[in-house]
């Protein structure tokens, strides 16, 4: 198979529609911004490197571009199920199928902690609220 009927099944793979009916996508529409690409990678950084321009930009494709491979990737699972909401476990499910189990299971892990600690906020919160209607 040649380079260009492989780049036009990618294409035909490719079935999200992002140009808003126009036929044209916003580069704001699809990419993160890059102001917040390039903090991410100044984190892990020492503090006197430097990044050029072409490298935050490379890794804004990248990233934006790895996105909505998962995203789309969960999103088919969702409508298969008929399902309309994307949830963090369709996320963890379309990282592990499309072979990222690396980075599945920590993030499983991190989405029971996550949820744990918002059903104790949530309990918190109606404590809070309950306490306060008793005294009225």
């Amino acid at each position: 198979m040649d380079d260009n009927t492989e780049k036009s099944e990618r294409v035909e793979e490719f079935k999200y529609d992002f140009t808003g009916g126009d036929g044209v996508v916003k580069e704001q529409d699809r990419l993160l911004p890059i102001a917040n690409v390039g903090r991410i990678m100044k984190q892990i950084l020492p503090p006197n490197a430097k990044i050029s321009k072409e490298a935050k930009e490379t890794m804004q494709e990248c990233v934006s571009e790895f996105i909505s491979f998962v995203t789309g990737e969960a999103s088919d699972k969702c409508h298969k199920e008929k399902r309309k909401t994307v949830n963090g476990d369709d996320i963890c499910s379309a990282l592990a199928t499309l072979g990222f189990d690396d980075y599945a299971e920590p993030l499983r892990r991190y989405l029971v902690r996550y949820r744990e600690m918002e059903g104790e906020r949530a309990q918190q919160n109606k404590g809070c609220c309950n306490s306060s209607n008793l005294d009225v």
